[in-house]
């Protein structure tokens, strides 16, 4: 499966400890990030990840094209609601893309943890027909 991760600044740190938690789940998948979440992710946890830009640079919007093509399974995007970011269209735009298009979307911790272990235990093996 496809995984693609997201995460604003305040969240990173957050991020790269739920890739150290779910390594072995994450390992038996392809990951995508966000150029600055992608390289921090790879760097705690010796993941393989395919960067796009960072995020503000067009990195959204090279998901958002991913998420369109239907190729990402699963998007976990560890977002801070409270504050608004200049790119927020963009982050809106993924967020909108996956209820568009079907993809399984974490936008917090708890959800994200309950996606990667329905992903480890075959339930998303759907998104394998909806290609």
């Amino acid at each position: 499966m496809n995984i693609g991760l997201i995460a604003h600044d305040s969240k990173k740190k957050l991020m790269q400890n739920f890739c150290i938690a779910y390594r072995g789940i994450l390992c038996k998948n392809t990951l995508y990030a966000t150029g600055t979440t992608g390289r921090l992710i790879e760097e705690v946890t010796n993941l393989s990840v395919h960067k796009y830009l960072t995020g503000h640079l067009g990195g959204a919007q090279q998901f958002g094209a991913q998420i369109e093509q239907n190729e990402i399974d699963l998007v976990i995007f560890l977002r801070e609601p409270l504050s608004p970011k200049s790119h927020e269209p963009d982050v809106d735009s993924v967020v909108r893309l996956c209820d568009t298009h079907n993809i399984p979307l974490a936008t917090n911790l708890a959800t994200a943890e309950l996606l990667v272990k329905s992903l480890d235990r075959g339930d998303l093996e759907w998104r394998e027909m909806y290609k």
